[in-house]
């Protein structure tokens, strides 16, 4: 007869449950860790999924053939002690793995860059301990069953056990740990629960105090820097580090700027100019959308309504009420914690008001008529697909004023026919009669204007000459020089169909290896130290 804490069951099923919660945990931590170096996009999403799914799979399979052979359950308690330390390390190892496989892929490949280092970052750091944690079901199954009379009702209540820790190990992390704690602590806090529940196994069976007390060292050890630790790791210079629900943040500041990055490895999502000049991003170039709208700086004919779909830190916000007195300008922001950053550290003015809103769910709801809409809510390869189909644009024509213009930055600048550009304008321009488009020099961000009336790059050059200040007026002439009219294709993206994760990893993927080009030619050149020297 089992003696000791293995004579209840309560245990043993308060053992399935926890296992559940924590493999939840895991995975959605697996997600915030790698989504500042390789996005969120559901792409990600995929592999984290499916890695461990197959982990847990075989934890599965290996679980019931040991189980079979001995049903000791000390087993499976020792797994759980070295999952706790594995998965106490992860946010201070994780990070480095990964900027090792990504300093592996630069010369090893040549295409489909974020998906294979996504993949094999998360098989390294993930796979193994949610193999042990697979393990679980199958051994206790083996542990309390006595009879083939309750085997089915045991399993059941084992999978009904997991189901719940599961549900409720989705719901913790995303509500409550990680926007109050942060990713690392959570992983600390879930390691700390499986920890637990190895120590009181072996305190009850009055066994394993070496092992229990090396791996309550070993955790600590790993946890300590891991809480510690950021995911910018090698950069000092950062006034803030943080995470929301949605994203990663960070700030950066220099003598000349601030400038807010929802990622680590690439991307900038706002700039604040100290000296309250000109970006030079594409910020600036959208200034051209009021101007191609027939609004001026000199205020003749009024100030523009403007309505910022992504608002981020309010950049561009910004710039229209410098250069446009009186704007009167709507921010939509869903990141509540990017707004307070931006009051904080981007003096966004406290007259703008900035609502926490999906940028199409604000239209579905707005009765608001706009001579600009900028959609701005495309973040480097995170595309989302309710604010990139026909029915967006449809929706977004209707709260134009006469004359408005819808511009949009695309964020990533491909030339090839069937990429994420094309398919994006093909499809504004099934809802907008003029589409035209423009290349931001010096970096990959492609911006497109969309109207209901006339041709957008002949209203650009007929407004440009009524603009006062030299460096709009400049700014406006080299737009309209450089703006190209869109002609319709036939690619058109829908809710219903809408594969912009494909098509943006594709994006991102070419620009990607025409950077490492430069890499891969240093390391062919002088080696390792040359490569590091180029980095």
């Amino acid at each position: 007869m089992k003696r000791g804490i293995l004579g209840s069951k309560v245990f043993l099923y308060s053992t399935e449950f926890f296992a559940g919660m924590s493999v939840m945990a895991v995975e959605l931590c697996a997600s915030r860790l790698l989504a500042p170096y390789f996005s969120s996009s559901q792409i990600v999403w995929t592999i984290i999924i499916s890695t461990i799914m197959i982990a847990m799979a075989l934890g599965n399979v290996y679980g019931g053939r040991t189980a079979d052979r001995d049903a000791n359950p000390d087993r499976l308690y020792r797994r759980f002690l070295i999952a706790a330390v594995w998965i106490a390390a992860i946010p201070f190892a994780g990070r480095y793995l990964i900027l090792l496989v990504t300093g592996i892929l630069v010369v090893a490949v040549s295409g489909s860059f974020l998906v294979i280092a996504a993949f094999l970052a998360c098989l390294i750091i993930f796979v193994f301990p949610c193999f042990l944690l697979g393990t679980c079901t199958p051994t206790l199954a083996r542990c309390i069953v006595t009879g083939a009379d309750d085997s089915g009702r045991t399993v059941g209540a084992l999978g009904a056990f997991n189901t719940a820790g599961s549900i409720i190990g989705t719901f913790l992390p995303t509500f409550v740990t990680i926007p109050t704690v942060g990713t690392a602590a959570t992983f600390i806090i879930f390691a700390g629960i499986l920890l637990a529940l190895a120590l009181i196994y072996f305190i009850s069976a009055r066994k394993g105090a070496a092992r229990c007390a090396a791996a309550m060292i070993l955790m600590a050890a790993a946890a300590i820097p891991g809480y510690r630790g950021r995911f910018a790791f090698w950069d000092n210079s950062l006034l803030y580090e943080g995470e929301s629900i949605y994203n990663y943040l960070q700030v950066r500041e220099d003598e000349r700027e601030v400038v807010l990055s929802t990622n680590v490895l690439f991307g900038v999502q706002s700039v604040y100019e100290k000296n309250e000049g000109l970006t030079g991003m594409y910020y600036d170039y959208a200034l051209a959308a009021p101007v191609m709208a027939g609004f001026s700086d000199t205020g003749e004919g009024g100030a523009p309504s403007v309505l910022i779909l992504g608002m981020g830190t309010g950049t561009y916000a910004a710039e229209c009420r410098k250069y446009f007195s009186g704007a009167d300008i709507t921010g939509v922001e869903i990141d509540r914690k990017i707004t307070d950053l931006a009051v904080k550290y981007f003096d966004l003015p406290e007259d703008i008001p900035v609502y926490t809103y999906d940028g199409r769910a604000f239209l579905e709801v707005d009765d608001g008529m706009y001579d600009v809409i900028m959609v701005d809510a495309y973040r480097d390869i995170t595309i989302p697909f309710q604010m990139s189909s026909a029915e967006f644009f449809r929706l977004a024509s209707l709260h134009l004023n006469p004359g408005g213009v819808v511009i949009v930055n695309m964020n990533m600048k491909t030339s090839e026919p069937g990429g994420i550009n094309a398919y994006l304008m093909d499809t504004a321009a099934s809802v907008f009669p003029s589409v035209s488009y423009f290349d931001v020099p010096g970096n990959t961000n492609r911006i497109f204007f969309a109207s209901m009336e006339g041709n957008g790059r002949e209203k650009l050059l007929e407004n440009a000459s009524l603009i006062a200040s030299p460096g709009l007026r400049a700014l406006a002439g080299h737009v309209a020089e450089g703006t190209l009219d869109y002609r319709r294709g036939k690619r058109v993206l829908t809710d219903d169909r809408a594969p912009v994760e494909l098509l943006g990893m594709r994006a991102i993927d070419g620009i990607i290896r025409e950077e490492m080009d430069y890499y891969r030619q240093a390391f062919r050149e002088g080696g390792i130290r040359a490569l590091l020297g180029a980095l």
